[in-house]
Parts: structure tokens; sequence; C-alpha cells
């Protein structure tokens, strides 16, 4: 089975009061149906793997901004400040650059 059709919706009818599902058509018309799409377990633990990979990654930044927005320099030190800060975000980009390939 290629990629491709693991990633591909399949739609389904299911009943909004029972949860009943049924593919390819509807019932007989006892009850009332909505269209739904279901996808395959594997594509769905490889989004939900990604979608955990990202919330980590945000917070991430998160903490790294927060740090910046919490900071004094000492006297005479904003430039050395600035520059570490610069640093640590630039090794921030480096990494989700790396990560979104």
């Amino acid at each position: 089975m290629d990629t491709k059709s693991l990633d591909e919706y399949i739609q389904v009818w299911q009943c909004v009061g029972c949860g009943r599902i049924e593919a390819p058509q509807t019932c007989i018309g006892v009850c009332r149906d909505k269209k739904v799409f279901l996808i395959g377990k594997d594509t769905h633990e490889r989004v939900h793997d990604e979608l955990v990979r990202l919330r980590n990654e945000i917070e991430a930044v998160r903490a790294k901004l927060l740090r910046f927005t919490q900071c004094t320099p000492s006297d005479g030190q904003f430039e050395n400040s600035f520059r570490a800060l610069q640093s640590q975000v630039r090794a921030l980009v480096d990494n989700l650059s790396r990560a979104a390939t």
C-alpha cells in the first residue's frame, strides 16, 4: 500500500443518535445520519506525533521568549546581554529550521 492511500479519507455515514457508522451509503432511512470522514490509524498516529513535536517546539520558543522579557542587563552589559540573547535565538531558529525539514 502506498503512502498516498494512507492519507486518504474514507467517507462514511454516522447516526447522530446512536453513533452507528455505515459506508458507503446511508441505511434505509430510519436513522438521521451525517457525513463524516475517517483516516487510517497510521496516518492518525503520524499526525499526532508531529503535533506533540510541534507543541514541544512551541514551548521551547515560549520559554526563550519569556527569558528575553525577564532579563535585565547589568550596568554597562547591555550589548553583551543582547549579543548572548541573539546567539540563543539564532540557535533556536536553526533548530526549528532543521525540525521543519
